[in-house]
């Protein structure tokens, strides 16, 4: 008897490749937790987990640190604070089961992996209600081969981790016309954070312009776009005002000239502002345009001519193109992750009638599919959807463009589709890699050429025991500041705050200083020859270990291999004191630096 993989070979395809992906992505990324690379977004997560499973829910004095009350206003972090002010993330209560049995950040890194990893497997169910075996496989490969997904999975735990898998649910169940599971699913995109409505909004657009679920649609686009606007200007501003006073302004102020601006407020500038949003979003080109390729490329450039793609993705696509700062169109972080599902459901239906090219030249491909945008043949254009008769006239050109391109690369035209995109899979894998996504592949690629930046492996795990030597002196009920990659190690606790901070406000309304305070300085030194925010923060570390040490509020208990331990009301160890003596004759001249 044959097994069914033995019988299906595409599916023995799509269990390697998620197989492989989940070994490789859990492996980096649990490495990149133990030898301090998480950073500070991993402990926000992990603390509001941990307050979740002692009744607090969505409380966390991390997050508080970064609200516009301590930002704008100058007030101490709370550890009451309520993070839903900041990102109504509600859906994270679904995995707080699997918390509770295995309590530590680095369990978030392992369901970051799991949740990534089932979205691709979902996809093949997907891509088989249109597909046969082999092309259905090919877009799943696509999807763990992609460097938006990659490079978001190799990160901190993140809410956007949950996209992919509800998103390819919903439309498996819009397929299947399970409408029960279709609204649970959507009820569950929306809850991922206050920014879902956005992917739903593009489902909704696609299921009435396609007129294959033109009410179902409707109801899609007006559930979301009022979940969108009644949550961010009724429902969050009861928790604080950062959505007005911080994110608004820090992604979207160009559009707005006072200090704050709700979310209605600045959908009022978008439309008062159409030359404005216009050139948003083509400028800068070269980003913009680098970053379609990046989404493009796994799909072998099938999404830059799929209808159904731009409906869906286009409007998180429109969410980061209108923002502004460079973080947003970095593909390796977890707002790209967005916009996947669209480009993969866009590919799926271009190739539903074309299937049978998987194995033909790209020639062919490209005089049946690419020069026409959709085959004539089937339908006559009156009888095409609307969408479709919208959308050719503007994709017919750019189509034409690319065959110009291809026909003067007979070498490329003679390939098989299938060679063709397996190398597209290929590249991308190799780009998402060498890119060194959020600092994974630390101890392999250097982060800076000129000057020289890197850490090899041997001296982070040595660097690494010198931490752990002295988290193992913290009791698990203290309160403590840390530096930003020790901060996920320490967040399962009430009150914690990012070093060079020390006050934070208690459950008792009152204002402490916390009990510890442990500083690497070591790792930050590595980084600030190449890397301003690193030498920003280096400063501003060292004289505040100067003043609490000679002031007697800290003991410093401690200092090996640039890691620094103080204790409040402790007596400083002479030893150490001796050790920083030296580190801080030695470090003079970075501090004489100017910016």
């Amino acid at each position: 008897m044959l097994s069914n993989s033995e019988k299906n070979p595409g599916l023995r395809w799509v269990w390697g490749a998620a197989i492989a992906f989940f070994v490789l992505t859990l492996t980096l990324t649990l490495h990149r937790y133990y030898t301090f690379y998480a950073s500070f977004d991993q402990g926000i997560f992990n603390q509001v987990f941990w307050n979740g499973l002692h009744g607090n829910f969505f409380q966390s004095s991390l997050s508080s640190t970064l609200s516009t009350n301590v930002v704008h206003d100058g007030e101490f972090p709370e550890v009451s604070y309520h993070r839903l002010g900041q990102h109504f993330t509600p859906a994270l209560l679904l995995w707080l089961p699997i918390y509770a049995l295995f309590p530590t950040a680095a369990t978030l890194t392992v369901l970051q992996v799991v949740l990534v990893t089932a979205g691709g497997l979902v996809l093949y169910l997907l891509a088989r209600e249109y597909l046969d075996r082999p092309v259905a496989a090919m877009i799943t490969a696509s999807y763990y081969a992609a460097n938006a997904i990659i490079g978001p999975t190799l990160s901190n735990f993140a809410d956007n981790c949950q996209i992919p898998l509800f998103v390819f649910t919903l439309l498996l169940a819009m397929e299947k016309r399970w409408w029960v599971l279709f609204w649970a699913m959507a009820a569950c995109i929306l809850a991922v954070r206050e920014d879902g409505g956005v992917t739903l909004f593009g489902v909704g657009v696609y299921m009435a312009l396609s007129q294959r679920f033109p009410r179902a649609g409707i109801a899609t686009c007006i559930l979301s776009f009022g979940y969108i606007l009644g949550l961010t200007n009724l429902i969050m501003p009861l928790f604080s005002e950062d959505v007005s006073r911080r994110f608004t302004i820090e992604r979207f102020g160009q559009y707005v000239e006072s200090d704050e601006a709700t979310t209605l407020e600045l959908l009022w500038a978008f439309i008062s502002k159409p030359w404005l949003v216009l050139v948003e979003l083509v400028t800068p080109i070269t980003g913009k345009i680098r970053y379609f390729l990046g989404q493009w490329l796994p799909f072998a450039f099938i999404p830059a001519i799929a209808p159904a793609s731009w409906a869906i993705a286009g409007f998180p696509l429109l969410q980061i193109f209108l923002q502004r700062g460079k973080s947003a169109l970095a593909i390796n972080i977890r707002y790209a992750m967005a916009v996947v599902p669209g480009l993969c459901y866009g590919t799926i239906l271009w190739w539903a009638p074309r299937q049978h090219l998987l194995d033909a030249p790209v020639r062919e491909l490209i005089a049946r599919g690419l020069a026409k945008g959709i085959d004539r043949g089937e339908d006559s254009q009156k009888q095409r959807p609307f969408w479709i008769r919208w959308i050719f006239p503007v994709v017919s050109p750019l189509c034409q463009r690319g065959l110009t391109w291809w026909q003067k690369r007979p070498h490329l035209l003679e390939l098989s589709v299938r060679r063709f995109w397996i190398g597209c899979l290929c590249l991308s894998i190799l780009f998402s890699m060498t890119s060194n996504p959020n600092r994974t592949l630390y101890f392999l690629i250097p982060d800076s050429i000129d000057p020289w930046v890197h850490v090899s492996l041997p001296r982070q795990w040595q660097h690494s025991a010198a931490i752990r030597e002295f988290l193992q002196k913290i009791p698990p009920d203290a309160s403590v500041s840390a530096t930003t990659y020790i901060v996920p190690h320490l967040s399962s606790r009430r009150e914690i705050v990012r070093f060079p901070a020390l006050e934070l406000r208690n459950d008792a309304g009152v204002v402490i200083q916390t009990d510890y305070a442990i500083a690497d300085l070591w790792q930050v030194e590595q980084y600030l020859p190449a890397f301003d925010n690193d030498l920003h923060r280096f400063k501003a570390m060292i004289p505040v270990v100067d003043r609490i040490v000679a002031d007697g509020i800290y003991g410093l208990v401690g200092f090996k291999d640039g890691v620094i331990f103080l204790e409040r009301g402790a007596e400083s160890d002479s030893e150490a004191i001796a050790r920083w003596q030296i580190y801080r004759q030695r470090v003079e001249p970075i501090l004489d630096r100017k910016d």
